[in-house]
């Protein structure tokens, strides 16, 4: 069961194709448009309390962002789901090799290279061609974008997101719930909760923050 209708519920439900092991695939979504329609073929059947009348299925939470992940795996354990039940979706051309880890519920598409004791946590989302080196660690929750690069020894917290072919050097941080934009290069170790785009990547400043008195 693909948890929200989402554009990663679509790129999800290929790889669960190419895969072959489940018999069979539906989706749940929080939005009532949505019900009894289609995904790709396969049918929005109604909101996340479904989880638990469709209790022989495993689970996978499709929302984009790992905020938003958050949130829904909260009150899936709310309605009472057992943590067992999520599942990781791993395309069958990605090698985990030896000493690399990939948690419950996590998400690792096309392309995706490891290369050794690489940690990846639960409920994480890598998209296509992401570089994770030697001793990476990817939090709970975190988004890794496309063409995504991270050098040895980098350590992403819970739910950070980086965007779409940005990069981070060796041994820095990039703190919980913070956000690296689209194609920026970090160069030192990136607060929680902040926003840094750019290259070299600096915080984002508010208008108001720069306005005359």
């Amino acid at each position: 069961m693909l948890v929200a209708a989402s554009g990663l519920a679509r790129e999800v439900l290929q790889v669960v194709r190419m895969m072959g092991t489940f018999e069979r695939i539906r989706v749940v979504d929080d939005d009532p448009a949505r019900w009894g329609r289609e995904i790709d073929g396969e049918p929005i059947v109604g909101g996340l309390d479904l989880v638990r009348e469709y209790d022989d299925h495993s689970l996978v939470v499709c929302a984009g962002h790992g905020r938003a992940r958050r949130v829904i795996v909260a009150r899936l354990v709310d309605l009472g789901v057992d943590p067992a039940r999520f599942v990781s979706v791993v395309h069958p051309r990605v090698l985990v090799p030896t000493g690399c880890t990939v948690g419950v519920g996590s998400i690792l598409l096309e392309g995706v290279v490891m290369t050794t004791q690489v940690t990846v946590g639960s409920h994480v989302v890598v998209m296509p061609h992401a570089t994770l080196t030697h001793d990476v660690v990817l939090e709970d929750f975190a988004t890794v974008c496309a063409g995504v690069t991270l050098g040895g020894n980098v350590h992403v917290g819970e739910a950070a997101y980086l965007g779409m072919s940005s990069s981070v050097r060796e041994r820095l941080v990039v703190g919980r719930d913070a956000t690296l934009g689209m194609g920026a290069a970090l160069l030192r170790s990136l607060p929680p909760s902040e926003t840094w785009v750019g290259v070299p990547a600096s915080p984002v400043i508010r208008l108001a923050e720069v306005a005359e008195p």
